[in-house]
């Protein structure tokens, strides 16, 4: 079944929700910074605060503890990721980093190009985020034809 056949999710949106100490800080580097368009903010009572930030399609990716191992030694070459890795497709991997390491965080390790054919860094940053940020090489359509890249088992 190709992806246009699939039917529609019941899920209209994957919202993933971070506390962050340094509210601002956070803000200011994945809006300003990262350019993720603010969708919507709200304040509250006793200076409670959220900012919606619109990343995207969102996916959520499930992997067992040998992919999450196989992964960390080929994007970074030791254990590092905690359970929870939030990754952004970025149209350039490499300058991406840079901005982002300019503007505060830490470079885990630099753009990697992997065996899924993607270029891959690592950054912990704000809101105590262990994050990737990658680049796909290859469409969706050529992925798909490509061994090792189905949805069957």
């Amino acid at each position: 079944m190709s992806s246009s056949e699939q039917p529609a999710s019941p899920v209209r949106q994957l919202r993933l929700v971070v506390e962050a100490d340094d509210y601002e800080a956070a803000v200011r580097f994945y809006r300003d910074v990262l350019g993720l368009p603010e969708q919507a903010a709200y304040s509250g009572d006793d200076d409670a605060r959220v900012v919606i930030l619109d990343a995207g399609r969102a996916t959520l990716e499930i992997a067992n503890p040998a992919q999450k191992r196989m992964i960390d030694e080929v994007e970074v070459g030791q254990q590092v990721a905690p359970r929870l890795r939030v990754a952004f497709e970025v149209d350039d991997t490499a300058a991406t980093t840079d901005r982002l390491v300019a503007a505060g965080a830490t470079q885990v390790a630099p753009p990697t190009t992997t065996p899924w054919h993607s270029v891959n860094a690592r950054l912990d940053a704000p809101a105590n985020l262990h994050i990737t940020l990658f680049q796909e090489l290859h469409t969706p359509e050529t992925r798909a034809t490509l061994d090792g890249f189905t949805t069957n088992p």
